[in-house]
């Protein structure tokens, strides 16, 4: 099979950031065979190849060589359910939130905390994402992948994976090293509810619940996120562009006595993870712009292209954000948007 590869192809609507950056190559891949057949085209071509999801994790500094590859593998099934649970198996191109709603819809509960989070299914193991109080780590169960080179399929479990914040084996060891066709999540049909961290209590305050379900959880996950987080549709954005820094007990005292209302949480291993949006407000950056490319000033953790910045304009705004956050605080932020 011939796959269909396309030449000098603008990836401008098809990263969340919206810069207009232009692939070598680019194709679609709606099915395993398209993957195979992409893969045997760069590896005949040498080429290298870039996978790409809904493009909402990365940020372009320049034009891409090589096969930009856009995962589109669709579907969703039951693979097998007992009393407590339900495994559900969906394509690695399924776009995130549409699966949150599917799993709503069937009063399937996990990851309703996890609502409107932009992106594709197949990142979701990849980056380990989270939010309030919730990782995929928790509810993941396994994963099948093709390695980009033998082009054998494999299969991931759970401690295979050696999820971490934001991190697993596929952003270390196994970077770029592999194609994720589909992951299988273990749902629970009587929930447990998380509504400790963040706004998610006083949002279900807000709205008057009476009687908490996922859907009012997801409900409320999704008003926070919408009136904190601007629209990529309107701003560039790849929503939180930092990860929130994790410090030992001593540092996080040494900055409570300094800045009494300094925002963290204890992680399980007994360090502090500490509110990276709140150090970057109070280092005075919140609304900061530099041309195009800025701090947003509604939610200073994401970074915004207002209209014609490009990759080097955010970068650079990257740096000047890290840099007033270090000299303050003394902690070093890392991304965890990808830069190419």
């Amino acid at each position: 099979m011939s796959p269909d590869i396309k030449n000098n192809f603008s990836l401008k609507s098809y990263n969340t950031f919206g810069i207009d950056a232009c692939a070598a190559h680019f194709a679609v891949a709606e099915t395993i065979d398209d993957v195979r057949a992409c893969l045997q085209w760069a590896k005949a071509h040498a080429q290298s190849t870039l996978i790409l999801g809904g493009g909402s994790n990365v940020l372009f500094t320049g034009n891409v060589t090589g096969l930009v590859l856009q995962n589109a593998i669709k579907g969703i099934e039951k693979v097998y359910e007992d009393e407590q649970h339900v495994y559900l198996k969906a394509g690695g191109g399924e776009v995130w939130h549409q699966f949150v709603l599917y799993c709503l819809d069937h009063n399937y509960a996990g990851i309703e905390n996890l609502a409107l989070i932009p992106g594709r299914v197949g990142a979701s193991p990849m980056q380990n994402i989270g939010a309030y109080g919730v990782e995929i780590k928790e509810v993941f169960h396994e994963l099948t992948a093709i390695h980009r080179h033998s082009l054998e399929m494999i299969s991931f479990s759970n401690r295979d994976c050696e999820f971490g914040y934001r991190e697993s084996i596929f952003k270390r060891r196994y970077k770029n090293e592999f194609v994720i066709t589909d992951v299988t999540y273990k749902l629970a049909k009587k929930p447990q509810f998380n509504i400790g961290y963040g706004a998610i209590k006083q949002e279900l305050e807000r709205a008057g619940v009476k009687d908490l379900s996922i859907r009012a959880i997801a409900d409320a996950v999704i008003a926070i996120r919408s009136s904190k987080l601007p629209d990529p549709r309107q701003i560039g954005n790849a929503g939180s562009f930092f990860k929130n820094p994790s410090v030992d007990k001593e540092k996080y005292l040494q900055l409570k006595e300094i800045f009494p209302s300094i925002v963290a949480y204890e992680n399980p291993d007994g360090t502090m993870k500490l509110a990276a949006g709140w150090l970057i407000e109070q280092s005075g950056l919140k609304g900061f712009r530099k041309g195009d490319a800025g701090v947003h000033e509604k939610q200073a953790l994401v970074l915004v292209n207002y209209g014609k910045a490009d990759g080097a304009g955010i970068v650079e705004v990257c740096g000047i954000v890290q840099d007033a956050v270090m000299n303050k605080f003394g902690v070093m932020l890392l991304p965890e948007v990808n830069i190419l």
